[in-house]
């Protein structure tokens, strides 16, 4: 097939940083629209997965990040109804060694390339993408953008016309508009209000198979409008960006601290660390794979987990009455918390997977536990 020659231009902080790699164009063309759709431009970020690209892809919080897959093969397994973990596909950009054109698995319906098409997302494919993520680590996560060869002479001019992210609220562009409910379970024992940050299905599922009946409600969703549904529990999402960009979900979850079990993942980790008292962190180029080791202090075991996310929260900042429960062992950032007398914990990776391993579901126990 006979493609378009494509670029990706990496935010340039100085001279000696400047970097562009070649290849060739996938999926949806890049945006030429003066980028306010935001495809092709986001922060540049990699994934170690071996397999899951289609979980990753319709990740919520991969909503304005370019996912460098570090494995080289993508695309073998194509895409089916089965395996979404929403209902689109999140990511501004897609970026691959080699993309697998016939793809061959019996679940299979359609190809990678026509699901990033009909979802707006740009690829590209054919670059080097062990020296970008080398780059990544060296340089961080930082803005990057997907031209092609009439825009590359401009690339550093869009590039810097466009805003950040640091402080932009992804979750309000994530979330829910509209409270919803998630399959019954074949027998009811609990009420759970799932609060979404970006919240990823197979979430759902794991506290559906529990016997938990869930309610969806969007983030901005105040602490006495959950009180009223009269849940046995609240659970806080996964989901995009900064967690001290939404405000409106760290005052909702300390208005709900003492007066209902609460559970976090990922996101919703931090908003309750933020909501404890605790402060958050940008990583130079956060954890994103599913293959990341963690000390369970209560367990004295080592969990293989899934993880995505960009920020981390500072031990320092806790309470001593807070208590540390599980520690990454690749760089020892904080990865659980849990409070016991208010019935309040939560991990920094996703033990629902979707990739990635299962080690870590008896969190979801740990939950109905507190309920019960």
């Amino acid at each position: 097939m006979d493609r378009k020659k494509g670029y990706l231009v990496l935010e340039s902080r100085n001279q000696s940083s400047e970097k562009i790699f070649d290849g060739f164009l996938f999926g949806a063309p890049p945006s030429t629209d003066g980028r306010s759709s935001d495809r092709g431009f986001g922060e540049i970020v990699f994934n170690t997965s071996m397999t899951g690209y289609q979980e990753i892809l319709t990740d919520p919080s991969y909503y304005g990040q370019m996912v460098c897959m570090t494995y080289p093969h993508i695309g073998n397994t194509g895409i089916n109804p089965e395996d979404f973990e929403s209902k689109k596909a999140w990511p501004a950009g897609f970026l691959i060694h080699e993309l697998c054109e016939t793809p061959s698995n019996w679940r299979s319906t359609q190809s990678l390339e026509s699901y990033l098409t009909e979802n707006g997302v740009t690829g590209l494919l054919d670059i080097d993408t062990r020296e970008l993520t080398r780059w990544i680590r060296s340089q961080g996560a930082i803005r990057a953008i997907i031209v092609d060869e009439s825009e590359l002479s401009q690339a550093q001019n869009i590039l810097n016309s466009l805003p950040s992210f640091e402080n932009r609220d992804l979750i309000s562009e994530v979330t829910t508009s509209q409270p919803y409910f998630w399959d019954k379970p074949s027998k009811t024992q609990y009420k759970v209000i799932a609060m979404d940050f970006g919240v990823k299905h197979n979430i759902l599922r794991s506290l559906c198979h529990r016997g938990c009946e869930i309610e969806i409600v969007p983030a901005q969703t105040s602490a006495e409008e959950i009180l009223k549904k009269k849940p046995d529990g609240v659970f806080l999402s996964n989901g995009p960006g900064n967690p001290s960009a939404a405000p409106y979900a760290v005052n909702t979850v300390q208005n709900l601290l003492g007066k209902v079990p609460l559970f976090g993942i990922c996101m919703g980790h931090q908003i309750l660390s933020l909501a404890l008292g605790g402060k958050t962190f940008k990583m130079k180029f956060g954890h994103r794979g599913a293959n990341q080791h963690v000390l369970n202090h209560k367990r004295e075991k080592v969990e293989i987990t899934s993880q995505n996310h960009g920020y981390a929260v500072d031990p320092q900042s806790l309470s001593p009455k807070i208590q540390i429960t599980h520690t990454h062992l690749n760089d020892g950032t904080l990865s659980g918390i849990e409070d016991k007398n208010l019935k309040a914990f939560s991990v920094q990776y996703h033990p629902e997977a979707c990739p990635g391993p299962h080690d870590s579901q008896n969190l979801f126990d740990q939950f109905i536990e507190y309920m019960s």
